[in-house]
């Protein structure tokens, strides 16, 4: 799955605006369009991160329109929300990811949590025992 969405930016006086049309909670603005960018990763962060602690859906990023651009969130939030999404569409028990991992089940809850960071590896370890593997790509920005 990859998790990038489809923003807005536009000027509003001395402000750039920037809204998610899949995440309408995800506001920011930046004083140019460099920091609005900058802004709108951190904002996406936050909602999916939110979205994540509140059991609430993580959308799939809609299709772009004329007029956005799409935006993705940092690596580790990426992974966080894919690790997440999967382990609860595995219908698994963290104790039972925890024996698959080889790991205490402490460890699982932690990196189920949206406010505990988790490094990369770990994620791919935990997305590998659930079937799934982290892919890291670039493009251009």
């Amino acid at each position: 799955m990859r998790y990038v969405f489809p923003a807005r930016f536009e000027k509003h006086g001395r402000t750039v605006v920037v809204t998610f049309r899949d995440l309408p909670e995800a506001i920011t603005e930046g004083a140019d369009r460099n920091d609005a960018m900058h802004n709108a990763v951190y904002c996406l962060d936050v909602a999916l991160l939110f979205r994540l602690k509140e059991a609430a859906t993580i959308p799939t990023g809609s299709a772009l329109e004329p007029g956005e651009e799409l935006v993705a969130p940092t690596p580790s939030v990426a992974a966080k929300v894919a690790f997440v999404k999967t382990f609860k569409e595995s219908g698994l028990s963290r104790v039972a990811l925890a024996q698959r991992m080889g790991v205490g089940e402490t460890e699982v809850r932690r990196m189920l949590d949206p406010d505990h960071g988790t490094k990369l590896d770990r994620m791919d370890q935990g997305l590998r025992h659930l079937g799934r593997r982290l892919v890291i790509d670039d493009e251009a920005a």
